[in-house]
């Protein structure tokens, strides 16, 4: 929500400039946050802006929205033309021109140059060098395992668009894909202990709207199989009626 807030911010600012050419920040936030990019989170490089919804990212990190047949916004999940995403002269020129201070040795930079300072700053290398590391909740001897599958978004099996959740998934398909006669591999029973990642259902959207209208975050016990699961789904959906 902060990083939203901020780029809403930057939005407003570029809509409605203060005068001679004064940036205005919220209150709490720095003059960086607002001009950075929203999938990165560090200033802009080479922003480009969607023409539809105006919002602005670095153009390296929009690329692999624009390898899809049916683009989404990252920012917020609009459909959008890749054809209409242009450069944002004007944000390349107020980042020429603002100055903000480093956040390790406070020394003001010039936006534009703010990440290659940032790179080569030893204050900021060495904040990055104590940032706490991970360590598990509850300590233990056993391995962590490296492979355990994305059970909360999805990729869409069609056109490749992800971070999709299962309502989200439903939602996408039935609007963009309604007509696709291609035979898909269902990403939520996939990412299922018992799933087949070979499958491909006959019919993939009947299948999502009368296999996927409930959660398997919420329903499954990854311990029993496929029939025991939707049996306790189907209990508890009785149970609530």
């Amino acid at each position: 929500m902060a990083m939203f807030r901020s780029f809403v911010s930057a939005a407003q600012l570029k809509q409605h400039p203060q005068p001679n050419g004064a940036a205005a920040a919220a209150p709490g936030e720095s003059l960086e946050s607002q001009f950075s990019c929203p999938i990165c989170l560090e200033v802009y490089h080479k922003p480009v802006s969607i023409s539809s919804c105006a919002h602005t990212f670095c153009g390296e990190c929009l690329q692999p929205c624009l390898q899809v047949t049916s683009p989404l916004c990252p920012l917020c999940r609009m459909p959008f033309d890749p054809k209409k995403v242009d450069k944002s002269s004007s944000i390349e020129k107020q980042l020429s021109s603002y100055k903000a201070p480093c956040r390790g040795c406070s020394k003001k930079v010039t936006l534009v140059k703010m990440r290659s300072h940032i790179s080569s700053c030893s204050k900021v290398q060495e904040q990055m060098a104590n940032c706490p590391k991970f360590v598990p909740v509850v300590p233990t001897s056993q391995p962590i395992p490296s492979n355990i599958p994305n059970r909360s978004t999805f990729v869409c099996p069609y056109c490749g668009a992800r971070n999709l959740d299962q309502q989200e998934l439903v939602k996408h398909c039935m609007e963009n894909h309604r007509n696709d006669p291609n035979k898909v591999v269902c990403p939520v029973c996939s990412a299922m202990p018992w799933g087949d990642p070979s499958y491909k259902s006959s019919n993939f959207l009947q299948h999502l709207l009368h296999r996927h209208k409930f959660s398997y975050d919420t329903f499954v016990d990854y311990s029993i199989d496929e029939e025991a699961a939707l049996q306790a789904a189907l209990a508890l959906s009785l149970s609530e009626n």
